[in-house]
């Protein structure tokens, strides 16, 4: 069995964590895999295996490990869509940050959660992809997101006009600071915050909420993820942003947006004591009211 290693720089907190992912890999007798960058940064703070593979892309990476490993929050897992894309390679994350919707694995049960891929505990949760398309290319071959695309104005600068399109039947007008596109897996991010609704993972919808409207009877919309969406920008600012997950570009008001469901989904694991009904009340707090005990 092998398996891939990704995360980012960390604080020195951490260190026993990490440590003992690698301590755990080695004790089931796992080949680990890791990427370049972050091999560099923990190589002169861990005590790793004596022989570890190092991989910098996609294409190192596919068939190469049958499992990733994402240390560190939910950013650290999204920047992992990069390097699986469309191999298949199942995701798993060990949350090192605070909330963590999707590195759902707490850091005191590392040993436990390596035991378990070790022996096939687990099942695949297929996640869908949305994907994003300009006449100027935007994202390159990274157009792709697991959480959602945002539409959102520059720093200080004013209200935008955001008008919205659905197979080229107009929905809206939304006077707002921006407008979230999000998949199932996103409506726990930006647009539940956003006052958006939790989207169970295996709905085949999208959902469009808006963000700080002016006009408060608009609200978020659930819509069907095998439609196309277009947008077209008003606003004072001759630019805007367009961020796909953690990326984020700036824009030229006069470029049409389009978002439609992406060709390929990505697999996370979910171990099998693990449910994503427990993960919303644990990290959501329900039920913490003393009556319900």
């Amino acid at each position: 069995m092998k398996i891939a290693i990704y995360g980012r720089e960390f604080n020195n907190s951490v260190l026993p964590f990490v440590q003992e992912v690698f301590n755990a890999l080695e004790y089931y007798g796992i080949e680990t895999i890791v990427h370049k960058e972050y091999n560099e940064f923990i190589e002169d703070k861990v005590k790793l295996p004596a022989h570890v593979e190092t991989f910098s892309n996609h294409l190192e990476l596919r068939d190469h490990a049958e499992i990733l490993i994402s240390l560190g929050g939910d950013g650290t897992l999204l920047d992992t869509l990069a390097l699986i894309r469309d191999s298949g390679i199942p995701v798993i994350g060990i949350n090192f940050g605070r909330l963590g919707f999707l590195a759902s694995i707490n850091k005191n049960e590392i040993r436990n959660a390596i035991e378990a891929l070790v022996n096939k505990q687990y099942s695949l949760d297929k996640r869908t992809l949305l994907n994003v398309e300009s006449k100027h290319n935007l994202f390159g071959d990274e157009n792709f997101a697991l959480n959602d695309i945002t539409i959102h104005r520059r720093d200080n600068t004013a209200m935008m006009i955001i008008h919205a399109y659905m197979n080229d039947e107009f929905i809206n007008s939304y006077w707002a600071d921006g407008l979230i596109i999000a998949t199932p897996t996103g409506s726990t991010a930006y647009s539940l915050s956003c006052g958006g609704p939790i989207i169970f993972p295996s709905a085949q919808n999208f959902v469009i909420t808006p963000i700080a409207p002016h006009n408060l009877n608009v609200r978020p919309v659930i819509i069907p993820d095998d439609v196309s969406l277009r947008f077209e920008v008003e606003a004072r600012s001759t630019k805007f942003l367009v961020s796909c997950d953690s990326r984020t570009a700036t824009v030229d008001r006069s470029v049409k947006i389009t978002v439609n469901k992406a060709a390929f989904h990505v697999n996370l694991i979910r171990l099998n004591n693990e449910s994503y009904l427990t993960t919303l009340r644990n990290k959501l707090l329900w039920g913490i009211d003393t009556r319900n005990y």
